[in-house]
């Protein structure tokens, strides 16, 4: 379990222990529903099942005892909900179910995922990591862990043996403008957008590329990525500091990893991304 430093503030403290809590508080329930639990579709093409809704609704509500004054992000409030402009100098954002085509189907690349914002950027991520019933949890001046164990981004060059993480389906035009990095490097693709990071940040993984993901998929696992050193670059602009929340917002494109990989990748995508994050 990570130690938060004694210089940290109190108040940082306090919410990186009930977030964590929160979590673990759920993943009994998120169990007993995998593979179990019914689904449906929502307007957008995505699943949702009971699960998102009560794991939101749990977490939601206990966080908010502790910290009333803080902002509360989810992807499954209500779509009609006016857009949420974050004011508060803390802000949670939850994906109660983080792979939930693979939860629904009982596969098991899929978690809860939990980021710690102020004002506006990533401080701390909890994911659990239903794969591996393990927590992966971090953030700046704290590092990363996975269960208890410290763990660091890959170092060295890439290679053939280097694998890399892709979500499909990929944008238009990029299947192509990707290919050579299909040939070079060992892909996989887990469908769930937070273990994708999580894995670049916690050296499972050389690098990722997503063309279709939301804040909440991804706040927690860029708090590990600045932890970790890992350079992310957004393709459309960067989400962070994040000001406004609306469970329709525009969904977020990016590729991060060490340096050589997003330096390769932005060569093949021809992007002029501003400088990387991390």
């Amino acid at each position: 379990m990570p130690r938060i430093k004694r210089d940290l503030e109190t108040a940082l403290k306090h919410r990186v222990n009930a977030g964590r809590v929160a979590v673990k508080n759920q993943i009994g329930f998120f169990s007993a529903q995998f593979g179990e639990v019914s689904s449906d579709w929502k307007d957008d093409d995505t699943r949702v099942t009971f699960a998102d809704f009560a794991i939101s609704e749990k977490i939601s509500a206990e966080l908010r005892r502790c910290f009333p004054e803080d902002d509360f992000c989810t992807e499954e409030a209500n779509p009609q909900d006016e857009t949420i402009n974050l004011g508060s100098r803390f802000a949670w954002v939850l994906d109660p179910v983080d792979g939930t085509n693979n939860y629904a189907l009982g596969l098991a690349n899929c978690g809860i995922s939990l980021a710690l914002l102020k004002h506006g950027i990533p401080v701390f991520g909890i994911i659990y990591d239903h794969s591996r019933q393990m927590l992966i949890q971090g953030g700046p001046d704290v590092g990363v862990y996975e269960g208890r164990q410290q763990t660091s981004p890959k170092s060295g060059s890439l290679d053939s043996q280097s694998m890399v993480g892709l979500h499909f389906p990929l944008g238009p035009g990029e299947c192509a403008r990707l290919g050579p990095l299909l040939c070079r490097y060992r892909v996989r693709s887990f469908g769930s957008a937070s273990l994708i990071l999580a894995y670049v940040a916690t050296g499972k993984l050389d690098g990722c590329v997503d063309s279709k993901v939301y804040v909440w998929d991804i706040a927690a696992a860029y708090a590990l990525c600045l932890a970790a050193g890992i350079e992310v670059i957004f393709m459309s602009g960067s989400p962070f500091p994040l000001q406004t929340f609306h469970p329709r917002m525009k969904p977020v494109r990016y590729y991060a990893g060490r340096h050589e990989f997003c330096q390769y990748v932005g060569e093949l995508l021809g992007d002029d991304s501003p400088s990387p994050v991390g």
